[in-house]
C-alpha cells in the first residue's frame, strides 16, 4: 500500500482527507506521528503555503507529502481573512474566536453584500526537492450568515451558507460536505492524478 504523510495538525482536515482518499488504498499518516516541527507559513498565497508545508513534511519523514492550505475569502472584507483564516483572531485564536471576529467585522453588512468563498489548494510532493509539485485548486461559493448554525464541520463552517442551499456547511453531513466542498473538489482532482505519482 502506498504511503504518504499529511502535513497538517488540524484534526478536521485530517479526517476529511483520510475519508476522501481511502478508496484509493493510500495509507495517509499525519505528520504528528513523525514529530515533524510546524513550519511558519510565510507564503503570500495558498499555493506557496501548501508547498512550504508539504516540503517540510517530506524533508522530515522521507515520504511523499500532501499539504492543504485553505481559507475563507469575504468580499465585503476585501478577501479577508484569506490566508490568515486559521489565525484571524490571533496566533492563539480558535474557531470560536475567529468566527466571533468575522461576525463583528460584518456587523451592518446586508445579506446581498455578504458573499464569500472557501479556497483550497492541495500540494503533493514526491520528495522535498520535487521540482514539479502536483497542485490542485478548488473554491466553494456561499455567503456569511448572521449567526452560527449547525453542529458539524469545523472552522467557519457554521457561518458559511452554501450557494443554492438553505443550509450552512456545518448543517451538512460529512458525506455531503466531502462531495461538494472546496477541499472535496480539490481532493477529487488529486485522486485522479495521484496514482501515477506514487
Amino acid at each position: 500500500m502506498a504511503k504518504l504523510v499529511l502535513a497538517t495538525g488540524n484534526r478536521g482536515k485530517l479526517a476529511e482527507i483520510i475519508e476522501i482518499l481511502a478508496p484509493l488504498g493510500i495509507d495517509v499518516v499525519p505528520q504528528s506521528e513523525f514529530a515533524v516541527p510546524e513550519i511558519e507559513e510565510t507564503g503570500l498565497s495558498f499555493v506557496e503555503n501548501a508547498i512550504l508545508k508539504a516540503r517540510n513534511a517530506a524533508r522530515h519523514c522521507g515520504l511523499p507529502a500532501l499539504a492543504d492550505d485553505s481559507g475563507l475569502e469575504v468580499d465585503a472584507l476585501q478577501g479577508a481573512p484569506g490566508i490568515y483564516s486559521s489565525r484571524y483572531a490571533g496566533e492563539d485564536g480558535n474557531d470560536q474566536a475567529n468566527n466571533q471576529l468575522l461576525l463583528e467585522r460584518l456587523v451592518g453588512v446586508p445579506d446581498e453584500n455578504r458573499s464569500a468563498r472557501f479556497q483550497c489548494v492541495i500540494a503533493f510532493l514526491r520528495r522535498p526537492d520535487d521540482p514539479v509539485p502536483l497542485i490542485c485548486h478548488a473554491d466553494w461559493e456561499g455567503r456569511i450568515v448572521h449567526q452560527p448554525r449547525g453542529e458539524h464541520g469545523f472552522g467557519y463552517d457554521p457561518l458559511f451558507a452554501v450557494d443554492g442551499m438553505q443550509r450552512t456547511s456545518a448543517e451538512l453531513s460529512a458525506e455531503e460536505k466531502n462531495r461538494i466542498s472546496h477541499r472535496g473538489q480539490a481532493l477529487a482532482m488529486l485522486a485522479k492524478k495521484l496514482p501515477g505519482r506514487l
